[in-house]
C-alpha cells in the first residue's frame, strides 16, 4: 500500500465530506471504485482492504478532531482565517495537523513534507509555501500542539 496515495485518497474523502455532507464510509468507497476503475491517476492501489482500512483511520480520525485542529490552526495562519482558506488546503492542512498529532506511524517531517507534496498536487501555484509556512510553525512548537489536541488524562 502506497501511503502517499491513501493521503491523496482522504484529502479528497474530506474534501467530499465537507462538500457533499456524506459520511466517511461513502467518501472512501466512491474514491477508491473511481480509482480503481479509471486509473486515470496512474495510481496502484494494491491491496484494497487494507488501503480502505488505513483510508478510513485517517479521514475518520481528522473529521472527528476537525473542530479542535481548525482551532488549532486559527493560531498558526498569520493573517488568515480556517473559513478563508481553500477547501483544498484545509482538508491538507487538518490532515496533516492529525498525523503530526495523533499518529505514531509518521514522522513530523514526513507528515509535513506529504502535506506540501498534497498541496502542490492539488492546490494553487502558491499552495505548497503557504502549507510549509503553517506546518513549519506548527512543528517548532510540536509538544505544546499535542498537548492542546490530546484528550484529558483519565488519571488527570
Amino acid at each position: 500500500m502506497k501511503r502517499r496515495v491513501a493521503r491523496e485518497i482522504v484529502v479528497q474523502s474530506l474534501y467530499q465530506m465537507e462538500m457533499n455532507e456524506v459520511d466517511s464510509a461513502e467518501a472512501v468507497s466512491m474514491l477508491l471504485s473511481e480509482a480503481a476503475e479509471e486509473n486515470e491517476t496512474e495510481r496502484v492501489i494494491g491491496d484494497e482492504v487494507q488501503m480502505r482500512d488505513y483510508v478510513l483511520q485517517l479521514v475518520d480520525g481528522t473529521w472527528a478532531l476537525k473542530d479542535a485542529i481548525d482551532e488549532l490552526l486559527a493560531h498558526y495562519l498569520k493573517g488568515w482565517q480556517v473559513s478563508r482558506l481553500s477547501r483544498v488546503d484545509r482538508q491538507i492542512l487538518r490532515l496533516a495537523v492529525y498525523e503530526l498529532t495523533h499518529r505514531e506511524d509518521v514522522p513530523g517531517k514526513v507528515a509535513v513534507n506529504e502535506a506540501i507534496e498534497l498541496s502542490k498536487h492539488f492546490g494553487t501555484e502558491e499552495s505548497g509555501k503557504f502549507v510549509n509556512g503553517v506546518l513549519g510553525r506548527m512543528i517548532q512548537e510540536l509538544d505544546q500542539v499535542k498537548e492542546k489536541l490530546s484528550p484529558p488524562s483519565a488519571n488527570g
